[in-house]
């Protein structure tokens, strides 16, 4: 890779950012559609609960905020009504420091203007470290379409209807919003795939689940290339990577330490219990979403945490005094000292140690390496495996869903140093995708243990064993947001003359 494509893939995330309307107007434009939240969450790749948030006040960032706004222009011309004012968001006190960063937008208004990396002209914000106009309308440079995305065509209006006439200012930032595509729903690449296999093999459905399984890693990069398309953000596929993230022998390791649980409760409460073993489903198609490095790892040092980048760090981590009811966040490690870490490792401690929990002090950092990223990189190719494996899950649809299993199991396990998969070498996203499966196991292990459940083991990415009535806490079931049952046993904990209840 050279220095020009990471250059290249900076500047592909520097952009206007999309103005929204008030959230009383977002609101009001989808219940006169009639669509549902669940509809609408479903469309854009959220949850109903963030979709509540976004039309409660809050206002999402970067492709999805693209997205959002694009949709809530649709809506206002297929209803026929004028295109709602959008107001910006409240200016923030300008102290010129990091304190100034906003949580969601990464936004830093400065004291003194700034040449915009764009155009030039004086700017009052800066963004993902430039100095930019964050209106269309102020910035004198024409945004270029992103990745080189192919604008859709604008929209015909009814022939009975004038199409609305929009302001200059207005058609400038729908036009930018436009270059950021929606998933195509006609890319049934998955379910051709499934057909021409069960064709090929004359209907027998073990033949075809294993022909699909044997080329679930050229299949899963033909669908991220294709959920790519129109995407804001370039894929580097090959970077440079420090020594730290190459393997240290031939069958060795490499030196970044993943957190993986592998704990055991020491002490039960006293008396006979009933243990469930919980599975958690799609673990690693969960992990996709997560903070992915886009370019080139840089070096820095210091103690200084920037949530706008991801990669590796090497810190002291802090001492846990939870361990009897509650595993260590960093796995069950022996050796103590300073260890790398991945981006979820660090923002899981960053999260325990803030005053939410409070649960450990911080952890200090030495060193990182580190590029800028984006939480929604993998976002339309998770969407996309989800769909069909929930599809598959309805109709009991046995080959699609061993298909899909492979596809993004193996996607992760083969995107580092591997034979089988010789288009993608981000041994980084490897070991975060991993970590952040075993950070949302830690995290349902916090939630049962706050619900009241008594936590007994927590393993790899998908097992937690609980004490208590986990139906109040999880729902059950098969999709992804859903656990079953995987076992129950008992276990019986200590009485008070010290022997077994």
């Amino acid at each position: 890779m050279s220095d020009f494509d990471a250059i290249d893939s900076l500047l592909a995330s520097v952009g206007p950012e999309a103005k929204l309307p008030e959230a009383e107007v977002r609101r009001g434009l989808r219940e006169q559609a009639g669509l549902s939240k669940a509809q609408v969450a479903r469309a854009l790749g959220i949850s109903a609960s963030t979709l509540s948030a976004w039309e409660a006040g809050r206002d999402p960032s970067g492709e999805t905020r693209a997205k959002y706004g694009y949709f809530l222009d649709g809506l206002a011309a297929k209803l026929d009504t004028p295109a709602p004012a959008k107001t910006p968001p409240p200016p923030k006190p300008a102290s010129g420091g990091a304190d100034n960063v906003e949580p969601d937008e990464g936004v830093i208004q400065l004291a003194d203007s700034e040449p915009c990396v764009l155009c030039g002209h004086p700017a009052a914000q800066r963004m993902a470290g430039f100095a930019q106009h964050l209106d269309a309308a102020e910035c004198h440079a024409a945004a270029p379409a992103a990745d080189g995305a192919v604008e859709p065509a604008p929209r015909q209006p009814e022939p009975s209807a004038p199409a609305p006439q929009r302001p200059a200012a207005d058609r400038h930032r729908s036009a930018t919003r436009r270059a950021v595509q929606l998933p195509s729903e006609s890319a049934d690449l998955i379910g051709r795939s499934v057909r021409a296999a069960l064709e090929a093999h004359g209907g027998d459905t073990e033949a075809a689940t294993a022909a699909l399984v044997k080329k679930a890693i050229p299949d899963a990069m033909t669908l991220l290339d294709e959920t790519r398309k129109g995407g804001r953000y370039d894929v580097i596929a090959h970077p440079w990577m420090p020594d730290i993230l190459k393997k240290q022998s031939a069958r060795g390791p490499d030196q970044v330490w993943e957190a993986r649980p592998k704990w055991t409760r020491t002490e039960l409460p006293p008396g006979e219990h009933k243990v469930t073993a919980l599975d958690i489903n799609g673990a690693y198609l969960s992990a996709l979403k997560t903070h992915l490095p886009l370019g080139q790892l840089e070096h820095s040092t210091g103690f200084d945490h920037d949530h706008r980048r991801a990669g590796v760090h090497l810190i002291t981590p802090p001492r846990w005094d939870h361990d009897d009811v509650l595993p260590n966040p960093i796995g069950q490690r022996d050796e103590p000292g300073p260890l790398w870490v991945t981006e979820p490792t660090l923002r899981l401690l960053l999260r325990l140690s803030g005053p939410k929990y409070g649960l450990c002090e911080p952890p200090e950092i030495h060193e990182s390496f580190t590029s800028g990223a984006t939480e929604g990189l993998l976002e339309k190719f998770r969407i996309a495996l989800k769909d069909a494996r929930d599809a598959a899950i309805a109709t009991d649809d046995e080959v699609t869903l061993e298909y899909v299993k492979a596809m993004y199991s193996k996607f992760v396990s083969t995107m580092g140093a591997s034979n089988y998969n010789r288009e993608l070498y981000r041994p980084d996203w490897m070991h975060l995708i991993r970590s952040q499966a075993f950070a949302n196991l830690w995290m349902k292990a916090l939630k049962a243990h706050d619900e009241g459940l008594t936590v007994v083991r927590a393993m790899g990415t998908d097992e937690l064993h609980v004490i208590g009535d986990w139906r109040k806490v999880f729902p059950e079931g098969r999709g992804v947001a859903e656990v079953k049952v995987k076992d129950e046993y008992a276990a019986c904990g200590v009485n008070e003359a010290g022997g077994e209840a």
